[in-house]
């Protein structure tokens, strides 16, 4: 078994843009790619973890969404990095088109995406982590009893800045943004590393 980072994706990994219903408006935020790489450096599968109502509420289809993610996946080898999977949540609860209208287990905060990871990548929970720009991704961590980290990009600064105060959980690491957090990461490995073992 290996231990993950799992990812939220708009906000985290590219410019939270609203819905993002063309390939031109994806755009990566700088240095995902040297973090996604030193996290596979240190031993973590890469795997991200998005709900996309878009799809729901007729914005845009599934494959759109997966021409995005395609087109991620290969620039992330390009770039001497890897994403191991993406999972997504095209559902929701009481607004959207037929079959995508429906109260479903997938949806972050719930954690049906997550454990469809775990049965397809093998992944070992207990060292893994999740990292988003939403204080709905620290209390999804939580769920899971994940070590989180808050990145300031997307939505990230204005909530932790604004609203932290009135937060019950906080996350383990904030860091300016993914690469900040990467750093973080594999300090924390290195002191795992150095503990002598009893």
């Amino acid at each position: 078994m290996t231990p993950a980072i799992f990812l939220d994706r708009d906000g985290t990994i590219n410019e939270e843009m609203g819905y993002i219903n063309h390939p031109e408006r994806f755009h990566v935020f700088p240095n995902v790619y040297k973090a996604l790489k030193i996290f596979k450096e240190m031993g973590f599968k890469n795997v991200i973890i998005t709900n996309q109502s878009g799809i729901a509420r007729g914005y845009f289809s599934e494959r759109l969404l997966t021409q995005i993610h395609d087109n991620l996946i290969k620039e992330t080898r390009k770039m001497g990095a890897f994403i191991d999977g993406i999972y997504y949540c095209p559902h929701h609860p009481t607004e959207g088109i037929d079959k995508y209208r429906i109260d479903c287990s997938c949806r972050k905060p719930k954690i049906g995406l997550v454990t469809r990871a775990i049965e397809d990548l093998d992944i070992d929970l207990k060292k893994s982590y999740m990292i988003g720009d939403r204080y709905k991704d620290v209390i999804f961590a939580k769920k899971l009893n994940l070590r989180s980290a808050m990145v300031m990009t997307g939505y990230g600064k204005g909530e932790y800045q604004y609203q932290r105060h009135t937060w019950k959980q906080h996350p383990d690491i904030i860091g300016d943004d993914l690469l900040a957090v990467a750093r973080v990461i594999k300090s924390e490995q290195k002191l795992d590393e150095l503990e002598p073992s009893v």
